[in-house]
Parts: structure tokens; C-alpha cells; sequence
């Protein structure tokens, strides 16, 4: 499979769109559920192509938590599936044939993860405006949350060496003939002129907004992880030492948390009186 990987807010959809564009079979619809509908629309006009692959390709997914219906990765592949970050860690190894994932500066991480929270506050409110309660949730600080995905995405690429190609949101939309056109030489097919056509540079919503959250020794060390892969070069060497170094660091805080994420995610599901379905993976080929 083709996994399609990054933080949130950092190009996923984009690159879904623009793969279907050139001819490549996508797990996923463009509006899962009620997306299509909902204010979360404006995040992303023209699709979110999320299915419930994106938590990983695992036990917890395959076979399918409700049908049972397992792939193997003969059945898909070739196909493109978006997976965040935490969910290609914990994806199977034989699954994945190609890795493309996109790198956003970590300011406009920031400022965009910061705009899809208003979003949700804005629909919790209208929940809340025909008298049914609903808990904030505890929200990951979005730099420290930046952080610890790409690391962790650079850490297991490099131990378990399956065939990845990083880029930037900024190389995409700079001079996206060039950048689309090495990802699909690199994949082996698609249409290049249709794809470049799929890609929409004003959906972008931040460009280079400044940011005081983290201290300036670490907001430099967030910038030259950004410059490594924007340079298109193997992390390794000193970099890679300073961002090792940087995560033992960080690592008592991030712990705490993710702890507390964990908390308030248990403390919702359990005043939840119903929970959701998994997103079912539209595109699948016939398993039967």
C-alpha cells in the first residue's frame, strides 16, 4: 500500500486528492460520515479521504473490527491510504510499499490545529445550545504535538527502513510539477498533468505566522528538523544526534501529556451513551 502519512493539518488530504486525481485507486471517501455536512467541512473543501486505516494497518484493523473482513497485502496493493503518524508506527511493515509523507513548518502546524479546535469549540456550542452537555476536551499543546509525531515518524523510518520519501507543504505548493511529478516516477505510474491540476493553493489558510509556545533553543531545533527535510536529504549525522538528544529532553513532559489526553478522552467516551462507528474503508477491493 501507498501510505499517505503526516500530522494532521500538514497536506494528508491534499495528497489523497492529488493522487486520485492522477489515476490511483484511494481507500476512503472524500466526506466520511457526516463530514460533508458538518462545520469541520471548512478544514478541508475538498475532502478528507479518512477511513478507519488511518489509526494503522493492525490487529486493531484488519481484519475489520465489526465485518471481520481481513486484507492481505497482496489484496490492496497498490492502493493509497492516508495514516497519521501514530498510526503508521504501529502499522504492520509488510504493508507498506511506498511512505509519502509531508512536513509543515511547526508555526503553521500551530496556527492551523489552533483554527480546527475553534472549529470543534463552535460545534460544541451548538450542542450545547439544545441543552446537552458536553465536556472541552484536554487538547495536545499542537508544537509539542508537532514535535513529537515527526520524530517519531524520522525514528521509524530509520529503524525499520521501509521505502519513505519526506517533502514540505511549502515544496507541494511552491513548484508542485516538480514535487508531484518525483513522487509518481518514484510510486512508478499516474497522470502528472491531472494531479498537478488537483492541487489548490488557495485552500492554504497560514503562511508563516509567528509563535512564542516554545522557548527559542527549541523552536530551533524544530526548524532545522523542517530544514532537514526541506533540503531532501537523509536525516543522519549531528542533526539527527540534536533531535535524539531533544526528544530525551522533552520526553518527561510529553509523557505527562499524553496522560492527560488519555484522561480526558476516557472521561468523554465514558459519558458518551453512544459510540461512534469506525469509519468503514470505502474502495476496498472484493475480498471475498
Amino acid at each position: 500500500m501507498i501510505f499517505v502519512s503526516g500530522t494532521k493539518r500538514s497536506g494528508t488530504s491534499m495528497w489523497m486528492q492529488v493522487l486520485q486525481a492522477a489515476g490511483l485507486p484511494i481507500l476512503g471517501k472524500a466526506f466520511p460520515r457526516d463530514w460533508g455536512t458538518s462545520p469541520l467541512r471548512d478544514a478541508n473543501p475538498d475532502g478528507f479521504y479518512e477511513t478507519l486505516l488511518r489509526n494503522g494497518v493492525y490487529f486493531a484493523t484488519n481484519p475489520h473490527p465489526r465485518t471481520g473482513k481481513y486484507f492481505t497485502p497482496a489484496q490492496v496493493d497498490g492502493y493509497v491510504v492516508k495514516v497519521f503518524v501514530p498510526g503508521v508506527i504501529r502499522s504492520e511493515a509488510g504493508y507498506i510499499s511506498h511512505l509519502l509523507a509531508n512536513v509543515r513548518e511547526w508555526r503553521e502546524y500551530e496556527a492551523s490545529i489552533n483554527r480546527l479546535y475553534a472549529m470543534e469549540a463552535q460545534s460544541r456550542e451548538a450542542v450545547r445550545a439544545t441543552g446537552v452537555e458536553v465536556d472541552d476536551p484536554f487538547n495536545f499543546p499542537p508544537a509539542y504535538e508537532w514535535w513529537m509525531e515527526n520524530f517519531a515518524l524520522v525514528r521509524d523510518i530509520s529503524l525499520r527502513r521501509y521505502p519513505a520519501r519526506l517533502l514540505t507543504y511549502d515544496q507541494v505548493l511552491g513548484d508542485p510539477e516538480a514535487t508531484i511529478g518525483g513522487v509518481l516516477r518514484w510510486i512508478g505510474r499516474g497522470d502528472l498533468e491531472a494531479a498537478v491540476a488537483a492541487v489548490k493553493p488557495g485552500n492554504r489558510t497560514q503562511t508563516r505566522p509567528s509563535s512564542d509556545s516554545v522557548p527559542p533553543a527549541l523552536a530551533q531545533v524544530f526548524d532545522d528538523l523542517y530544514a532537514g527535510v526541506a533540503a531532501g536529504t537523509s536525516i543522519g549525522g549531528a542533526l539527527l544526534r540534536t533531535l535524539n538528544e531533544t526528544n530525551q529532553k522533552l520526553l518527561p513532559e510529553l509523557t505527562k501529556l499524553q496522560m492527560k489526553v488519555a484522561h480526558s478522552q476516557i472521561q468523554q467516551q465514558a459519558k458518551a451513551k453512544v459510540q461512534p462507528a469506525p469509519i468503514e474503508i470505502e474502495g476496498l477491493p472484493d475480498l471475498d
